[in-house]
């Protein structure tokens, strides 16, 4: 393992470790604090960057207003997907490098690992664990999370493939998990994924087709009660909900065609 790697490896360790400790400083759902847990392993630093500028609060009684602007509602959107897509598509990865015996081109490696994302982040992280906030039936948050989870997993694969098809032809070794150039690709290959995530979050989140960060510190403050009106306009009702407004067709279709094009441009790196 170079001194790289294990650099990275021991600045993730202690965001991780400062995150645990300072749980009690972001009053946000446990399974919100998770994601941000699971995506800083990969990340390191730049998640604790994250967790800081996004939905520690800085001063007791100001978290309601502080996570309250559509940039944070994006960012823990797009890391709460990236969680649960994470899971999917590394695990998959681990399975195939693990199953040395078996031969996977590299298109169909892609799509088993594209769609064990896709799986585990829409049954699970986006469902199964957000069921309550869409009325408590499973069925019914399977229904609502598909498109809004497809959406954003068109990115973050994107962003993923674009690191991972150069990286393993320049270094084939990297597509061995027993080594840690693997963990570390992978690392990149997420940081890749969210940053392409972000903006189709950022427009899910504010068509109410995605939820965002859900403060659980008590609203009825006097700093939350003085301000409520002056942040009302950045602040956004991020479950959806039958009394949200349908996004427009036309801009559905074009975020929809934006995130294929990222999906179809970066499988195209496969045949160059």
């Amino acid at each position: 393992m170079s001194d790289t790697v294990l650099l990275w490896w021991i600045l993730s360790l202690l965001s991780v470790l400062f995150m645990i400790l300072d749980w009690s400083h972001a009053p946000i759902d446990t399974t919100m604090h998770m994601a941000f847990l699971l995506v800083t392993i990969f990340m390191g630093p730049l998640g604790l960057v994250l967790y800081i500028l996004t939905v520690r609060e800085p001063l007791p009684g100001t978290h309601q207003r502080y996570i309250a602007p559509l940039r944070k509602q994006a960012v823990g959107s797009t890391l709460h997907c990236v969680a649960g897509d994470s899971v999917g598509i590394i695990g998959a990865a681990v399975i195939i490098g693990v199953l040395d015996s078996v031969h996977v081109s590299m298109i169909l490696n892609l799509f088993i690992e594209y769609g064990a994302g896709f799986l585990v982040g829409w049954v699970v992280f986006q469902s199964l664990f957000m069921k309550d906030m869409v009325g408590g039936s499973y069925l019914v948050a399977l229904r609502k999370m598909f498109l809004a989870e497809w959406l954003s997993m068109n990115g973050v694969m994107a962003g993923m493939i674009a690191v991972m098809v150069p990286w393993i032809r320049m270094h084939p070794a990297a597509s061995s998990p027993d080594r840690g150039e693997f963990w570390f690709m992978m690392s990149i290959a997420l940081i890749a994924g969210a940053i392409l995530a972000y903006p189709l979050n950022w427009w899910l989140v504010a068509a109410h087709l995605k939820h965002g960060l859900m403060s659980t510190a008590p609203a009825n403050t006097p700093e939350h009660l003085g301000h409520h009106l002056e942040h009302d306009q950045e602040a956004h009702e991020t479950m959806p909900t039958n009394k949200s407004h349908p996004p427009h067709p036309t801009r559905l279709g074009y975020i929809t065609m934006w995130s294929l094009g990222l999906l179809a441009a970066s499988l195209g790196l496969v045949f160059l």
